[in-house]
């Protein structure tokens, strides 16, 4: 893999833990929270995954 994809896909997963952690310390972690946090994570993830790592 080439380091421009994997500067790319550093970045989007520092935004993402970022956004996460701001969404946990700005509201009691609840089930709901739990499930958004998982929720935007395979939104993110699985076509980045598909995207750069699946063997054609």
């Amino acid at each position: 893999m080439k380091k421009v994809p994997v500067f790319q896909l550093c970045c989007i997963a520092a935004l993402w833990l970022l956004l996460c952690y701001l969404m946990i310390v700005s509201q009691p972690l609840t089930l709901k929270v739990v499930l958004i946090i998982i929720g935007s994570g395979i939104i993110v993830f699985v076509p980045l995954y598909k995207k750069h790592f699946k063997k054609k």
